[in-house]
């Protein structure tokens, strides 16, 4: 067990106040204050507020979507804060939860937009649509319209929430994979230990690629994940520590 270090240890204590504080007000949904306010909600939905962009990463779904979470941040994010130094560790760590959430907010606003035009071009008010939405309901007719994936993309996009570390700990995840490909990971899941390069893109292309975006679902994997935030989270963990490394990152200008 490495030692942890006091940036990773304050994000933890944060997690854990918000995830406690969430559950003491009530279900992990909605009718939860907590939930409706600090959860990113689609922009457009009445339920979005401007803070929900940083808020979302300190909330969580369930007790096993914290744990794995904390555990991952924990694993790794320690190495990288010895390694980098808190502020440009904290950087890093926003960074990726932002990248994250742009990515899946934009994906969103595709299928948003690309449902709501289909129900326009067949007669439908966009106006009157919105407002439906907006009451957290449905019109059936929309289904006789789209496809059955169009469908949920659409009304998933608007009505769905975001919540969760994710995008932040798979920026982590592909930056320990980038600075210590060989190191092997012993996961409690995975009896062999393996290879940090390889572990991390074959986790990314079956949980989240296979599992996740292509719909393959197998006993319930990958359902209600936001498969494009851990890809928008990697992605932007990914350039950033490629950056660094190719220009020498001076470590002096963040501490």
């Amino acid at each position: 067990m490495r030692n942890l270090t006091e940036t990773v240890k304050q994000l933890l204590i944060v997690n854990v106040l918000f995830f406690i504080g969430t559950m003491l007000l009530g279900n992990f949904d909605f009718s939860n204050p907590a939930f409706r306010l600090l959860s990113m909600s689609f922009p457009g939905n009445d339920n979005f507020q401007f803070w929900q962009i940083l808020t979302h990463m300190f909330m969580h779904g369930s007790f096993m979507h914290i744990f794995f979470n904390m555990f991952a941040l924990y694993s790794f994010g320690s190495v990288l804060e010895n390694i980098w130094g808190s502020k440009k560790f904290l950087f890093f760590y926003f960074s990726c939860g932002l990248g994250a959430i742009a990515l899946h907010t934009g994906i969103n606003y595709y299928f948003f937009n690309e449902g709501l035009t289909t129900l326009a071009n067949s007669g439908f008010s966009k106006t009157d649509v919105l407002q439906i939405l907006n009451e957290g309901k449905i019109d059936t007719r929309w289904q006789e319209i789209m496809t059955v994936s169009d469908f949920q993309n659409f009304t998933g996009a608007f009505l769905g929430n975001v919540v969760g570390a994710s995008g932040a700990i798979y920026g982590l995840l592909v930056a320990f994979a980038f600075m210590f490909p060989n190191a092997e990971l012993a996961l409690m899941f995975i009896p062999v230990p393996i290879k940090a390069k390889y572990f991390v893109p074959v986790w990314m292309l079956l949980y989240d690629g296979f599992f996740g975006i292509l719909g393959n679902s197998f006993m319930g994997i990958g359902q209600g994940v936001a498969h494009y935030a851990h890809i928008g989270g990697a992605v932007t963990g990914f350039i950033m520590v490629w950056y660094w490394k190719k220009n020498q990152f001076n470590d002096n200008r963040w501490n």
